[in-house]
């Protein structure tokens, strides 16, 4: 992932900043608990595109 295109890349609901998942090739919106995939280098930031953290996943990045 572009370290360039993430710092200007934003949630599309809220206009959160988005943290690099770089394992699960995700960026996640630590706001709304969502994350956005990354395909084939392409960050898909639809909301019907992206998934509902779990309970476990939201709690460890708000610690």
């Amino acid at each position: 992932m572009d370290t360039k295109l993430l710092d200007i890349l934003a949630c599309p609901l809220c206009k959160s900043p988005l943290v690099y998942d770089k394992a699960k090739q995700e960026l996640i919106c630590k706001a709304d608990n969502l994350a956005f995939p990354i395909r084939d280098d392409i960050p898909v930031m639809l909301e019907d595109e992206a998934r509902q953290l779990s309970f476990e996943e939201a709690q460890a990045l708000h610690q």
